[in-house]
């Protein structure tokens, strides 16, 4: 019996359990890189795809940088409530190695509350978080992975080659082992595979697969040629966004051929805008990602929805859908989209915010206020092209818009420098 027909035949139908979900996190990508968002250069046809059968946000938000963005998702909680407002070991994040900085000890994830809820979990792909080196992602939910190892946790014996790589024959570790890998091992494609493997293993439980990509990151370099095996295409932001989508459509294409993709739950994302294109700019372009979702005959196809979101509603959103139960000894800022995802209700939410370092963003229907103090007037502008100047106006309107502004940031107070001792220097710029 084949891999498909056994799953077929022992899954449950979608009506007797929750989703599987495959969540699929980009490293560097705003909105504006993708066919699907009106970009015309850009080669994405599977992410476009998955759009057209799907839901695509007009108007969601991350933070301008990949730490605090992937904290926040995991968490559901703004970096004023956890700390993280900077990358690891920087000004605006916890001390390293204190206990305020590991979030096994201190938040419940996404992969904690599906766990509980009775799925299976894996992450694969980035990582770059804190937490013991060993247990980092058992400790917040994930009971198999397979990362890149971020220079940090590398040790010059553990990096294949002498040299510290992300990409090509890269140091890897799946659940704490060292993996081992050969200079044409292309870690991009070793993540996929793994990630195929663990949704394919167990058809008997709902699955979380985590997918946290190294493309595009601006570190580019060559990549595999899809169409000719053993060739290559040379490195650019456009081959890296070409080959991510290709990732993309292996990993829906598996659920095609496990026969698993109407009880599949696909949510594609970045984790902030591009570089040289957004990238640490606490502006619309810093934090407008793409945020798609499709379910098969339960999200309706094709519809663009202008219902503001950003990633603190990521938690709470697959906690609904996978019968999960929220923490309730904590403050979570984000609610769930499943009723806008499913087509039963437009509006979502009156506000959203980001914070990056010691600035603060926030956005409503019209109105933007961006981190370095500029007021703008984005009435029926979504990817901030036709956004107005009104800082200086005295319009009774712009004052009013400002003044309930005002009112909501008391309550998402500035994040505070994080220092009490001797903190480790910025050596990891390198990810910028």
């Amino acid at each position: 019996m084949s891999v498909a027909v056994a799953l077929l035949s022992l899954a449950c139908s979608p009506d007797e359990r929750p989703p599987n979900i495959l969540m699929i996190l980009a490293d560097d990508l705003g909105a504006g890189e993708l066919g699907s968002y009106g970009n015309a250069a850009n080669r994405t046809p599977r992410i476009d795809r998955l759009a057209s059968e799907g839901m695509r946000f007009e108007t969601a938000y991350a933070t301008p940088l990949c730490t605090p963005s992937r904290v926040l998702l995991l968490t559901g909680r703004y970096g004023f409530r956890t700390g993280w407002n900077d990358l690891i070991g920087k000004r605006y994040a916890p001390e390293p190695n204190t206990p305020e900085e590991d979030l096994g000890e201190r938040e419940v994830t996404f992969a904690d509350v599906l766990k509980e809820a009775g799925y299976r979990t894996a992450a694969a792909g980035k990582w770059q978080l804190p937490g013991s080196a060993r247990n980092r992602l058992f400790d917040v939910g994930f009971d198999t992975y397979r990362i890149w190892r971020w220079f940090h946790d590398v040790t010059p014996d553990q990096r294949p080659g002498g040299t510290f790589s992300r990409y090509w024959h890269a140091s890897i570790i799946q659940d704490t082992r060292l993996f081992p890998t050969v200079s044409d091992d292309y870690t991009p494609d070793l993540l996929v595979d793994f990630l195929i493997e663990f949704m394919a293993a167990d058809p008997t439980q709902p699955f979380l697969a985590y997918y946290t990509m190294l493309l595009p990151h601006p570190r580019y370099m060559r990549t595999p040629d899809p169409r000719r095996p053993g060739k290559y295409v040379a490195k650019g932001v456009d081959s890296s966004i070409a080959y991510l989508d290709h990732l993309v459509g292996r990993l829906l294409d598996a659920l095609d051929e496990l026969g698993i993709a109407d009880q599949t739950l696909v949510i594609f994302m970045g984790d902030n805008g591009t570089a040289d294109a957004g990238k640490s700019q606490l502006r619309e372009i810093g934090v407008r990602v793409p945020w798609i979702a499709r379910w098969p005959h339960r999200i309706p196809a094709g519809v663009i929805s202008p219902a503001l979101t950003d990633f603190s509603d990521v938690l709470p959103t697959l906690a609904d859908f996978g019968g999960g139960v929220l923490p309730n000894d904590r403050v979570l800022d984000g609610k769930s989209l499943k009723p806008v995802l499913l087509g039963q209700r437009d509006h979502h939410r009156d506000w959203i915010f980001s914070a990056f370092r010691n600035r603060r963003l926030l956005r409503d229907d019209r109105w933007l206020q961006d981190g370095y103090g500029i007021f703008w007037d984005c009435a029926g502008c979504r990817d901030g092209s036709c956004c107005r100047d009104v800082t200086a106006s005295i319009e009774p309107e712009v004052i009013e818009a400002r003044n309930r502004f005002s009112k909501i940031l008391e309550d998402l107070p500035a994040p505070e420098v994080q220092e009490s001792g001797a903190r480790r220097q910025s050596d990891r710029a390198a990810d910028r």
